[in-house]
C-alpha cells in the first residue's frame, strides 16, 4: 500500500469518526411522542427503526439533541452540554460498539432519551459522559474539574465496580446495583439516566450473542423493568418489557406480533362502532373528552395468557380505550356515561383516583359490554393524571408549576428510596440487598388501612408482620399477635384491600426467625434479620467469654487476669479489630479457644505451648435460655439433668450434645479439637420447657390415645407433636413429642404412662 493510500485511508476513518453538529438525523429514525397536549410539555422516547438499528456504520450527529434541547435550556447549559460531548468523543476516540457503530452513538442516544424527559443539563452532560470512567479509565476527579461535582457524581453512580475483585458474575451484578441503587437513592437522576441507558441498549441487542441477548432481556425484565414501573416511568416500563420479551422468546413474540396485526383487522369493526358510541355519549352528558384507541403490549398479552392460561383468541381486551377529561369530578360523570351506555362487567372496576398506585398513577378502570357483546377495557383520567401516568417521577422535570399529583409522586418516590438506604445501613452482603429490593419492586399491591384510617400500601401477599414494620420497627420488633378487620388473626395471614389492620405488641417480645419463612417486604426482611444478627452477635460474644476462660483455666491462667497489653498483642497476631470481634469469632466457632488462649501464653515454640485436650477442667455451664448462640441438638435432644458435651461448630456456636448419642460420637472421632466438656447450670428456669421424643407401644384399645393424652396432661406435660405406626396387628407404635422441664420431671411422666394397662413398651429416642 502506498503512503498516499494509507493516509486517505486514515483521512476516511478519521471523517467518520467526527461528528458534525450540523448533520441531519437518518431517514429511517422514528420518533414516538406519548402525550395528548400539543400545548403542554411532552415526553419524547425515540424509537429506533429495525433498518436504522442494523444499519451498520451510520454517522451520529447531535443535531437532533441540540434540536430538542434548545427548546428548553439556555443558551449557557446548551454550551455545556456541548462541552460534555466534546469530552464523550475524544474519550471514546477508535471505540466501536457490536454492531460496528462509533461508540459516541450510544451515549448521544441515552441523551436524547433523557432530553425527552426533559431532564436538566447536569443529566444530560451525565448520559454524555456515563461510560467514560467504565470504559476509558477517567479518573473521577478530572469530571470534578471539568464538569463539576454534580455532573462527576452522577457518572460515577452509573459507572461499574470494574476494579474490585469478586467471586462470580453475580456477586460483581449484585454490587453493581447496589452501588447505583444507593446513587439513585441521593439522586433519582441516577435511575433515570440508567434506564435511559438500557432503553437503547435494548433497542440495539441484536448484534450480540443470543445467550448474552437471554442474560441482558432476563436482567432487564427482572429488575429495570420494576424499576420504571415503581418510578411511575410508563412508556419506558411497556417499551422494556416488549424489548426483554422479543430477546428472551423470539419466536413466541413473532407469532403473537402476527396474531396482533390480524386481529386489528378482525376486530376493527367492533373498534370502530365503540369509538364512535363513545365518542358521541359523552358530550350528549356535557363532557368534553378526547378519546384514543389503546393497544395491550405484546409482552402484557403473553403475560395474561401464561397467568390464566388463555389461548390468544380468547384474550378478549386486546384492545381498549383511554377517555382524558378536563377536570377530577369529569372522570366519575364520564364513568356514569359509560355504564348508561354500555353494561359494566362485575368486579372489573377499579377506583385508582381515590386509591393512587404506590408510583403515583391515577385513573379510573372499567370493562363493559361492547355493541357485540365482547369485553372492552376502558381507562379514564385527567390531563394532569395521564402526564404523571407517562412520565412520574420525571414529571418533576416537566412540569416546574406547583402541581399536587406530581408532588405526591415525589413523596412516595423520596420514601422508598429511604427505605433503601435503611435496608443498605442494616445489610452487609450485596447479594441479600439485591434480594431485598427485589421482593420491594413487586408490581402488584394491596392497600390496607390503620385504626386510624390511613392507607398503608404494601407488595401482594404481604402479612401484619410487614404492616407493622412498614408503620415503624420497633412496632415490627415488639408485635406478637394482630387483628384483622377487629377479628384476631396470626401474623402469617395475608392481607387484602380493604383490610383495617391493628397490632398488638409486647414490650419483651423479639422477632421470631420463622417470620422470614412468609414476610413478603424488603424492609420487614431486612429488619429481621439485622435484628437477629445483632442478637447474635452479642449472645455470642457473651460465649466467647467463657469460652475462652475455660480454655485459659487449662493453662493455669482465668480471664480476669488478662491485661491490655496481652489482648492487644493477640489481637495483633489473629488479625482481630477488636476484643469483641474475637471473643464473638469464638462463639460462633470461627475460632478454637485453644489456640486463642495459647496465644495469651505466649509460648516460644508451639513444643513449648501445653496441649489442649478435647476435655476442658471447667466445663462451659448451660441453661438453654442462651438464645441463637447456644443450640441443643436435635439428633438427642438434651434436657437438664443429662450427661452434655458442646461441639462449636463454625458460625453456629456451641451445640449441646448428649454424652451417649450416636451422632456426636462419630462427629466426635472426626474432629476432637472442636469439643468441649460442659454441664447444665445449677439454677434452671423450671418455666422452661425441653422438647423430648417418646416411642410408646400399646396395645390397639377403644380409648387408648385419650388416656395416654391425658396422662402427659396431668404430669404438667405437653404433647408438641404426635405420628403413629401399626408395628403389629393389634400393637400401634405412638411417636410422641413431649415437653418437660427436665430429666426428674421426665421419668414422673414415664411412670405414670407405665400405669396405663395398654402400654407395652416407652423408649426415649437419642438418635
Amino acid at each position: 500500500m502506498s503512503l498516499s493510500t494509507a493516509l486517505d485511508s486514515v483521512a476516511r476513518l478519521v471523517n467518520f469518526r467526527r461528528r458534525k453538529e450540523d448533520l441531519p438525523s437518518s431517514p429511517t429514525e422514528e420518533v414516538k411522542t406519548i402525550g395528548i397536549d400539543p400545548d403542554n410539555p411532552q415526553i419524547v422516547i425515540p424509537h429506533i427503526s429495525t433498518e436504522y438499528a442494523k444499519a451498520p456504520n451510520r454517522i451520529a450527529s447531535l443535531a437532533p439533541l441540540t434540536e430538542m434541547i434548545s427548546a428548553y435550556l439556555s443558551e449557557a447549559d446548551l454550551k455545556r452540554v456541548k462541552e460534555a460531548y466534546r469530552f464523550s468523543d475524544e474519550a471514546h476516540l477508535g471505540q466501536f460498539r457490536s454492531s460496528g457503530d462509533a461508540y459516541i452513538s450510544h451515549p448521544i442516544a441515552v441523551a436524547e432519551i433523557c432530553a425527552g424527559m426533559k431532564l436538566d443539563a447536569n443529566a444530560l452532560m451525565a448520559a454524555l459522559l456515563h461510560d467514560v470512567i467504565e470504559d476509558q479509565g477517567i479518573k473521577k476527579d478530572t469530571l470534578v474539574e471539568r464538569f463539576g461535582a454534580q455532573v462527576a457524581d452522577l457518572v460515577d453512580g452509573l459507572s461499574k465496580l470494574d476494579k474490585m475483585e469478586f467471586r462470580d458474575s453475580q456477586e460483581a451484578q449484585a454490587e453493581n446495583f447496589r452501588k447505583m441503587l444507593l446513587a439513585m437513592a441521593r439522586d433519582v437522576r441516577v435511575i433515570l439516566i440508567k434506564l435511559a441507558d438500557r432503553v437503547h441498549n435494548m433497542r440495539t441487542l441484536s448484534s450480540l450473542q443470543p445467550e448474552k441477548r437471554r442474560r441482558i432481556a432476563r436482567e432487564s425484565l427482572e429488575i429495570y423493568t420494576p424499576i420504571a414501573h415503581r418510578l411511575g416511568l410508563n412508556s419506558m416500563y411497556r417499551e422494556l418489557q416488549d424489548l426483554s420479551f422479543m430477546h428472551l422468546y423470539p419466536l413466541r413474540y413473532e407469532v403473537l406480533k402476527k396474531a396482533i396485526l390480524a386481529a386489528r383487522g378482525n376486530r376493527r369493526e367492533v373498534i370502530g362502532k365503540t369509538l364512535e358510541a363513545v365518542r358521541g355519549a359523552l358530550p350528549a352528558a356535557g363532557i368534553r373528552a378526547e378519546v384514543y384507541g389503546r393497544e395491550k403490549t405484546i409482552y402484557g398479552i403473553y403475560r395474561k395468557m401464561v397467568e390464566k392460561k388463555l389461548s390468544f383468541s380468547q384474550v378478549l381486551d386486546v384492545y381498549g380505550f383511554r377517555i382524558v377529561v378536563p377536570d377530577h369530578a369529569s372522570c366519575y360523570l364520564a364513568l356514569g356515561a359509560l355504564h348508561a351506555l354500555f353494561k359494566p362487567v362485575a368486579a372489573k372496576f377499579k377506583d385508582y383516583i381515590a386509591i393512587p398506585k404506590i408510583n403515583g398513577y391515577q385513573s379510573l378502570h372499567t370493562t363493559v359490554l361492547g355493541p357485540f357483546g365482547t369485553p372492552v377495557e376502558i381507562q379514564i383520567r385527567t390531563q394532569q393524571m395521564h402526564r404523571v401516568a407517562e412520565s412520574g417521577v420525571a414529571a418533576h422535570w416537566l412540569y416546574k408549576e406547583s402541581d399536587p399529583a406530581v408532588s405526591q409522586v415525589q413523596k412516595n418516590t423520596h420514601q422508598w428510596l429511604q427505605s433503601l438506604l435503611d435496608i443498605q445501613s442494616q445489610t452487609g452482603d450485596s447479594a441479600e440487598f439485591l434480594e431485598h429490593i427485589k421482593v420491594d419492586l413487586f408490581p402488584d399491591s394491596v392497600y390496607v388501612f390503620t385504626p386510624k384510617s390511613t392507607i398503608i400500601t404494601l407488595p401482594r401477599g404481604a402479612t401484619p408482620v410487614d404492616f407493622a414494620y412498614q408503620i415503624h420497627t420497633d412496632i415490627g420488633n415488639q408485635c406478637v399477635a394482630s387483628k384483622i378487620n377487629g377479628q384476631l388473626s396470626p401474623l402469617r395471614a395475608e392481607l387484602q384491600t380493604g383490610d383495617v389492620v391493628e397490632v398488638i405488641t409486647a414490650p419483651d417480645a423479639r422477632p421470631n426467625p420463622a417470620w422470614l419463612n412468609f414476610v413478603r417486604t424488603g424492609r420487614a426482611r431486612s429488619e429481621i434479620r439485622h435484628y437477629l444478627k445483632t442478637m447474635k452477635y452479642a449472645e455470642s460474644v457473651d460465649l466467647g467469654g467463657r469460652l475462652l476462660d475455660q480454655a485459659l483455666h487449662q493453662i493455669d491462667s482465668a480471664l480476669d487476669q488478662l491485661t491490655e497489653a496481652d489482648w492487644q498483642t493477640v489481637l495483633y497476631e489473629s488479625g482481630a479489630k477488636s476484643r469483641e470481634e474475637l471473643l464473638a469469632d469464638l462463639g460462633l466457632g470461627r475460632r478454637l479457644p485453644g489456640v486463642v488462649a495459647r496465644r495469651f501464653k505466649l509460648p516460644r515454640s508451639l513444643d513449648e505451648s501445653p496441649s489442649v485436650g478435647p476435655t476442658i477442667a471447667h466445663p462451659v455451664l448451660v441453661s438453654g435460655t442462651e438464645g441463637m448462640s447456644v443450640t441443643l441438638a436435635p439428633c438427642c435432644r438434651p434436657i437438664p439433668g443429662d450427661d452434655i458435651f458442646g461441639y462449636i461448630r463454625r458460625g453456629d456456636g456451641l451445640v449441646v450434645h448428649t454424652t451417649d448419642c450416636p451422632t456426636a460420637a462419630r462427629l466426635r472421632t472426626r474432629d476432637p479439637d472442636r469439643w468441649i466438656d460442659s454441664q447444665w447450670e445449677t439454677q434452671i428456669d423450671h418455666g422452661r420447657l425441653f422438647d423430648v421424643k417418646l416411642d410408646v407401644a400399646l396395645r390397639n384399645e377403644r380409648g387408648v390415645l385419650a388416656k395416654t393424652a391425658a396422662a402427659v396432661s396431668e404430669q404438667g406435660s405437653n404433647i408438641s407433636h404426635l405420628a403413629m405406626d401399626n408395628e403389629a396387628e393389634e400393637i400401634t407404635l405412638l411417636h410422641f413429642m413431649v415437653q418437660v422441664s427436665d430429666r426428674v420431671h421426665l421419668a414422673r411422666l414415664i411412670r405414670h404412662l407405665r400405669r396405663i394397662p395398654e402400654v407395652t413398651r416407652i423408649v426415649r429416642v437419642k438418635s
